[in-house]
């Protein structure tokens, strides 16, 4: 069965700006979970710890402030090389001060962390949503989608007694930048738009490590909030669904296309849970939408190319790969297994390409360091042994 969570990286475009009041109390059922493992608390999201606050004192970090002025200062001592030199990292979403002790995270996490520095000194800050194509991984039993979000800073006007004024330009700071991202469309956030976004990142990486319990309790405050979006609701659905508390994952996902009719996400959770409580013909109706909608889902290539792969019909594993790479040429998956397949037909260069790509795109440090190495094999196998 396919479950699909939404890791929202960023918001769905424009479910900010609707008013959906607050999730009524019948989408929870709070005594069929235990306590979560830690405390599900967004009081400390923004807040910089002590060596935070030592490093934004420090003389080189005043220094480039002085020297670039306070927007381009604060980026180069957060992300140049031989400053701090954050990395991008989605193994998990972090608070401000965990992606500054880890010196990596996700782009939520480092919109979280440039935020809380930029509004420690001052600056104007506003979150946006961006109009990308939504990205697809998988863990397990579990198929994570998410989108995008960025950061804009500027310095604040000078105030006078009337108004406040707003800042005449600002600075767009994108850690994902997609081809001609500064044309692309984006939609306002606020800052408790990024909390809600925060919290539903957290109840999926729980549901991918296995922890059901915390899930509920992340997904269940995300949802609890006000104007919580339909992924947020599609979420929760999940861990229900986990749970086997399929009558309330119908309930809760029948909710998530209130918010959104056109979810396709919770439409096609929905189908199969249908079935399975007994309502085909809708379920039969819904995945009829569902399939005119999607007619090649996510990974349909993919997984049509890992069963040519394993029968070793290399030719048509490589055509099938090439054709999710080029709908999907962000998934490191796809280009590692492109790679294989071009290495299986005697085209070493290709599958170098295709390598050095899936460590370019990978989205955790795992990762990339896996590839590195597998490039150098690779090389070695290419190149032959070398001699004194």
């Amino acid at each position: 069965m396919r479950i699909i969570a939404a890791l929202l990286l960023a918001f769905l475009t424009g479910c900010a700006t609707v008013d959906h009041g607050p999730a009524p109390e019948a989408l929870f059922t709070d005594a069929r979970f235990a306590a979560p493992s830690a405390p599900v608390s967004v009081d400390n999201l923004f807040t910089l710890n002590p060596a935070m606050r030592q490093y934004l004192h420090s003389t080189r970090f005043q220094q480039l402030l002085q020297e670039k002025g306070s927007i381009h200062g604060l980026l180069d001592a957060l992300y140049e090389k031989g400053e701090l030199r954050l990395e991008y990292d989605s193994s998990m979403t972090r608070t401000a001060a965990q992606t500054f002790d880890a010196r990596a995270g996700n782009c939520l996490s480092l919109v979280i962390m440039t935020a809380a520095f930029a509004k420690e000194i001052g600056m104007v800050v506003r979150f946006q949503s961006v109009d990308v194509d939504e990205t697809w991984s998988r863990s397990a039993s579990l198929y994570l989608v998410s989108s995008h979000v960025n950061v804009s800073l500027g310095r604040k006007p000078m105030l006078d007694l009337l108004h406040t004024g707003e800042p005449d330009e600002l600075t767009t700071v994108d850690f994902l930048p997609p081809p001609d991202a500064a044309k692309l469309r984006t939609e306002p956030l606020t800052e408790q738009d990024i909390v809600t976004l925060y919290m539903n990142n957290r109840a999926a990486e729980s549901l991918v490590l296995g922890r059901v319990d915390d899930a509920y309790w992340w997904a269940r405050s995300a949802a609890a909030r006000e104007n919580a979006p339909a992924s947020v609701f599609n979420t929760l659905g999940v861990v229900y669904q986990h749970h086997g508390d399929l009558a309330q994952a119908e309930l809760v996902f029948r909710a998530a296309l209130q918010r959104d009719p056109n979810s396709l996400v919770a439409m096609q959770n929905l189908v199969p849970l249908l079935a399975e409580n007994g309502k085909q013909a809708e379920s039969a109706a819904l995945a009829a939408r569902v399939a005119k909608l999607n007619p090649h889902p996510p990974f349909q290539y993919f997984d049509d190319g890992m069963r040519a792969y394993r029968k070793g019909d290399f030719v048509r594993a490589k055509e099938l790969f090439a054709r999710e790479v080029e709908r999907a040429p962000y998934n490191d998956e796809f280009h590692f297994w492109l790679a294989m397949a071009c290495l299986q037909l005697g085209q070493p260069q290709l599958a170098r390409e295709q390598l050095t790509l899936a460590m370019e795109s990978s989205t955790t440090v795992d990762n990339r360091e896996r590839y590195a190495a597998k490039l150098v094999h690779l090389h070695k196998l290419v190149t032959g042994p070398q001699g004194d």
